[in-house]
């Protein structure tokens, strides 16, 4: 179907609006309340949806389980750990290339934990999404190594790995799971790794202003149930290389977001940069893994 096969599109499009929406709360709040208040709302979303449509819960402690710690994995510690990081003084391009990362080891990691084999064209496909990103990255990576913060750049690198493991395990034990209700326990999850993280670190401010409403309204409507019902979806229907070669789009669409909207100028480089990227993942997802 057609409308099938543009779900990858708009998966990257809303998926890439949440660095206009962190940039727009930034000033107001503090991350992980923002995320905080963000992942409740998300479960209070969830449900009501599943509760009108009648959607079947996880039956048994183990679903409930796989459940939860996917949510830790793939919003808790990635989205967490991002946030703080850029918060402490990490610079958001080296943000990015960190977790750029994760399509790379998602590939390495696909068959020993999966079976998954990942082909020659598709790694070819993922190094020209890296080449791509990295290319409309590279104004922002100008910054000196020794300006770098341990502390910052392990949450990153943390992340990385987190949502690695976590498309993994959401691949390996979410293959039948109702997603909407799915969804609302892995957003529970996140709630409860970030809930205690937020009260040692942070003072709950949350300014009563309309960027910060729009901003988590948005960011818990639009991204949370908007484009993790997307990304569940393709991991059940793809295999998790070709998924994760998505987030290599994310960068050329957060710089055409930011000519857009903020006036940040867009290179022939990163012009470039974005051909390369789209071709790559192009290739990254053109056939199943199985083929290579």
């Amino acid at each position: 179907m057609m409308l099938e096969r543009l779900l990858p599109l708009f998966f990257v499009l809303i998926w890439s609006t949440g660095f206009i929406a962190a940039r727009l709360v930034a000033p107001h709040t503090e991350p992980l309340t923002f995320l905080l208040y963000r992942y409740l709302l998300t479960v209070a979303a969830f449900i009501a949806i599943a509760v009108a449509v009648g959607a079947p819960w996880p039956r048994g402690a183990r679903a409930w389980a796989n459940a939860l710690l996917a949510g830790v994995l793939l919003q808790g510690i990635y989205l967490g750990g991002v946030f703080w990081a850029v918060r402490h003084g990490l610079p958001a391009g080296v943000a990015a290339l960190v977790v750029g990362l994760q399509p790379l080891l998602t590939a390495v990691l696909a068959f020993p934990l999966l079976g998954e084999t990942v082909g020659a064209r598709k790694w070819l496909g993922i190094a020209l999404g890296f080449g791509g990103a990295l290319l409309v990255l590279e104004p922002r990576l100008a910054v000196d190594v020794q300006d770098i913060a341990v502390g910052p750049l392990v949450a990153v690198v943390a992340s990385m790995l987190a949502i690695t493991l976590g498309t993994i395990w959401q691949k390996r034990t979410g293959a039948t799971a109702d997603i909407r209700t799915n969804a609302a326990v892995q957003f529970i999850g996140a709630a409860i790794v970030t809930l205690p993280v937020a009260l040692v670190t942070e003072t709950g401010r949350f300014d009563m202003v309309w960027q910060n409403w729009v901003g988590l309204l948005w960011s818990s409507l639009g991204l949370s149930v908007g484009a993790i019902s997307l990304l569940m979806f393709l991991i059940r229907r793809g295999s998790v290389a070709s998924v994760a070669s998505l987030f290599y789009l994310v960068p050329p669409v957060v710089a055409v977001f930011a000519y857009l909207l903020f006036g940040e100028t867009l290179g022939a480089l990163q012009i470039a940069g974005m051909l390369i990227a789209v071709a790559g993942v192009a290739i990254a997802s053109r056939n199943p893994a199985s083929q290579g």
